[in-house]
């Protein structure tokens, strides 16, 4: 196996696979000084561990061939450039056209292209190989991919094991006796005797062999009537395919509109620079008013408020027929207005774009609880979004930029959505922290992460919190220290690197 790659999921991958292979795992890194290089090192010198180093600033032909790559059975190539491992691919694939191959891609569409195409040459180069090893022989993957649903499962059901295929997230809960059977549930995996701790009418009966024992995989007939006296394990989907209804409110003629006319921020148009800027204009005219009403003879009052407004505004006619005085004022009036109208220009598009950034928030409502608290709409988050809204799970989103990848999708989800800073404890209280389940934290800042976990665990001790982190000793401290300070609630601190290396090592 040869393992390609530049940061933490190269080191995580070769961490994995020495840890349940036994067969040489050549690692090509740039450096070996910095963090991951130095793991990677401190591997290679171990004398009980089958890992090999070579560093390489690139994985051309002269490195690929010193890797073994003609005789290695797998390359994964984990760069954090889509071109680099292009190249690495399309390399490796003439030096050893039977090679299976994992590249890691972060274009999705170009990675299915990628895959293609070598298999494409695999298949003209080896006619006679089988289909299914055709299939099996290139592998895009993504880390965020392979990443979600790991994340979703944490934040969504907390502890316990899950499976992942095609997309789709699985896990084994136990039903206790004569609970109804769920929707979600797909098959019984067991049925459990009388003394099982899940079966609230067990007696002290012997654990036995046989019928009057755990059956695993039992028939329709004996799932069926056993569900009434015990306990089951069974399979439940934990995500599906189908969308989402739209809230009932939404679909209510004329509710989705009111409300969200009383949802938005009209008050950013009476914020204080806004005031200040039209209350400085206000007196400008006001001042003009007096002046032009006091100097100038026989002149009414309404004129004498009119007629400085269009001098200001640039609108009036020159006052070249009437007394110096009105036209001095009429010049004073001019150059005021040359002052203060770009104020008032510059205040009224910053009140527009902030009325336009704060509407496409959504915050929830005041009634809402036991639901998930999302932070950060980034490549992760967006996609964590879109499997949590499958499963059925309420969801509130917290984002700090109105541009990120994400924002657009929550609106099309109708979830509720605050764009505003999470370190902030006021945005967590509007997000109804206290009476949240679950709080996932997937910004890229690890800091701030933390102040934001921090922050919700004091008001809300109890929530199960899903953290991301990008440095791994930083993660298992932070998680070590949050279960020793909150023993109840569950904590997981995981970096994506982490999280994917599984996959792709299984690949």
């Amino acid at each position: 196996m040869v393992i390609c790659g530049d940061d933490g999921l190269a080191r995580r991958l070769a961490v994995e696979l020495d840890a349940v292979c036994g067969e040489t795992v050549t690692v090509v890194l740039p450096s070996r000084r910095d963090e991951h290089g130095g793991e990677i090192d401190a591997l290679h010198h171990n004398p009980h561990s089958p890992v090999e180093l070579i560093i390489s600033a690139r994985p051309d032909d002269q490195t690929l061939r010193a890797a073994g790559v003609e005789r290695a059975a797998a390359l994964a190539l984990t760069y954090g450039d889509d071109q680099t491992n292009m190249m690495a691919a399309l390399l490796a694939r003439s030096i050893n056209p039977s090679i299976r191959l994992v590249i890691r891609m972060y274009h999705r569409e170009r990675g299915r292209h990628l895959e293609q195409l070598l298999d494409r040459a695999v298949a003209a180069r080896t006619p006679d190989l089988e289909e299914g090893f055709v299939d099996a022989s290139t592998t895009v993957l993504s880390d965020a991919d392979t990443a979600v649903p790991e994340l979703v499962a944490a934040a969504a059901l907390g502890q316990g094991h899950t499976l992942q295929v095609d997309g789709k997230v699985f896990r084994g809960v136990v039903r206790p006796a004569g609970e109804a059977p769920h929707a979600s549930d797909l098959a019984t995996l067991a049925v459990f005797s009388g003394t099982d701790r899940d079966d609230p009418r067990s007696q002290d009966s012997a654990e036995t062999p046989g019928a009057d024992g755990t059956q695993l995989l039992p028939d329709t007939v004996t799932s069926y009537h056993r569900q009434f006296t015990h306990g089951r394990l069974m399979l439940e989907e934990v995500t599906h395919d189908q969308v989402p209804e739209a809230p009932a409110d939404a679909r209510r003629p004329g509710g989705w509109l009111r409300d969200r006319l009383t949802q938005l921020p009209w008050k950013v148009f009476v914020s204080r620079e806004v005031m200040s800027v039209f209350g400085l204009l206000a007196a400008v005219v006001v001042l003009l008013s007096l002046a032009t009403l006091t100097l100038v003879d026989g002149i009414p009052l309404w004129k004498a408020v009119y007629l400085p407004m269009l001098d200001i505004f640039t609108m009036g006619d020159p006052a070249t027929d009437e007394e110096p005085t009105r036209r001095v004022l009429q010049l004073i009036a001019g150059f005021v207005g040359l002052a203060v109208l770009p104020l008032v220009v510059a205040a009224t598009m910053n009140a527009s774009e902030a009325f336009r950034t704060a509407a496409a928030a959504h915050p929830p409502t005041e009634t809402l609880g036991d639901h998930i608290v999302l932070v950060g709409l980034g490549k992760i988050g967006t996609r964590v979004l879109g499997r949590l809204r499958t499963t059925h799970h309420k969801v509130v989103v917290i984002e700090r930029d109105p541009l990120a990848r994400g924002v657009a999708r929550a609106g099309e989800l109708g979830v509720p959505l605050l764009l505003d800073d999470a370190t902030d404890p006021r945005v967590l209280d509007l997000a109804r922290i206290g009476r949240a389940k679950s709080l996932l934290v997937l910004s890229k800042d690890d800091s701030a992460n933390l102040d934001i976990v921090m922050a919700a665990r004091e008001a809300n001790p109890d929530i199960r919190v899903v953290m991301r982190l990008y440095d791994d000793d930083f993660a298992a401290t932070v998680s070590h220290t949050l279960r020793a300070s909150y023993p109840h609630a569950p904590t997981r601190s995981r970096s994506v690197s982490a999280l994917a290396a599984p996959s792709f090592a299984r690949r």
